[in-house]
């Protein structure tokens, strides 16, 4: 995730209610697709942490031995320290980089 690059803050920001119904004219119609976008984030961030973690598991798992990986924990800290999914959803929706459509309201009666 390019979180650095586009300038999401890792906590909650108070936002104007009516910036988020600009693009859609409706408040709960933006929740849905930030909430629907902030899905698709969460698990593209959990394939990727568990591909990354991936490489530290052993053949043979066992309750007794625990070993410490100081690379594992890095990374597992790098990911807790990202921003939520739903913190970028929201951004991305406000920079207007999320493509949505109703296919409900463009039905013609």
């Amino acid at each position: 995730m390019a979180n650095k690059k586009n300038g999401t803050p890792t906590t909650t920001v108070t936002h104007n209610i009516m910036d988020f119904s600009a693009q859609t004219g409706n408040v709960y119609e933006s929740v849905l697709i930030m909430g629907k976008r902030a899905n698709q984030i969460a698990v593209d961030v959990k394939a990727d942490l568990q591909n990354k973690l991936r490489e530290f598991g052993t053949k043979t798992d066992t309750l007794d031995e625990e070993f410490e990986n100081r690379e594992q924990i890095e990374i597992s800290r790098h990911f807790e320290k990202m921003p939520k999914p739903s913190l970028i959803a929201e951004q991305e929706f406000l920079e207007e980089k999320i493509y949505f459509k109703n296919p409900t309201a463009e039905k013609k009666f």
